[in-house]
């Protein structure tokens, strides 16, 4: 029998490889320009700029609304989700804080998660492909509810495990559930450390005022997130 004839891999395609690059390029540059022309036009300082996109998020009732968008479209638009999930906890406060980042945080990764499906190669490029997320990846494919379960409680980089997910394709509903479940502890302390910040006009007046109950809370949080992780691993072992 004639040996079988290695097919090459095809080569990710320009869209693959720089379309979410191109898609948050685009918005950043829409965005920058909209707010100078505003400002320009309202003759607004950056602080003024603040202010009023802050009260346009808190005393609006379309604002929770933007907000929870503009996390579901985080992994596109390259906004650190731990400085929108502070920025909920400042705005909203701990309760509405919660509540409006557990939605949109879960808009976020299932969206992330289609865009590693869908672009494949072009997100997971082999500079992310090292050791630990390699080993990850493996844990993914074996065990998908456990793996991202426990990668939520260390706070590994959530828009690199959303992607990786999609990538090998795991079952949505078991990544869903575990992201669910796993961010809770994480979010509720990011949310409560934004709400030990004090108020607007304080921050904006560089009077800085840290909630030490609050403080204490979020950071006994993450210990527990990273204490439940540990009894997980070695569960597994």
């Amino acid at each position: 029998m004639p040996d079988a004839v290695n097919t090459p891999q095809s080569t990710p395609s320009f869209r693959q490889q720089h379309g979410l690059k191109l898609v948050g390029l685009l918005f950043w540059l829409a965005l920058l320009i909209g707010y100078w022309l505003y400002s320009r036009q309202n003759d607004l300082t950056v602080a003024e700029g603040g202010r009023r996109v802050a009260g346009w998020l808190t005393g609006s009732w379309y604002g929770p609304g933007l907000y929870i968008i503009m996390y579901a479209l985080r992994p596109l638009l390259f906004i650190p989700a731990t400085l929108i999930t502070l920025l909920s906890g400042f705005l909203f406060g701990p309760l509405w804080g919660v509540l409006y980042t557990v939605i949109g945080s879960n808009s976020s990764a299932m969206l992330a998660y289609g865009v590693g499906r869908y672009f494949g190669q072009g997100v997971l490029d082999a500079e992310q492909s090292g050791g630990l997320i390699q080993k990850y990846a493996r844990r993914l494919r074996e065990s998908s509810f456990e793996a991202v379960l426990i990668m939520r409680l260390i706070f590994l980089p959530y828009d690199l495990v959303h992607y990786i997910a999609g990538f090998l394709k795991i079952d949505w509903r078991a990544f869903l559930l575990a992201t669910i479940i796993g961010s809770i502890p994480g979010t509720i302390s990011i949310v409560l450390l934004g709400a030990s910040f004090g108020t607007l006009e304080e921050l904006m007046a560089g009077e800085i005022r840290l909630n030490p109950a609050t403080l204490f809370i979020s950071i006994a949080l993450i210990g527990v997130s990273l204490g439940i992780s540990r009894l997980l691993k070695k569960g597994e072992n």
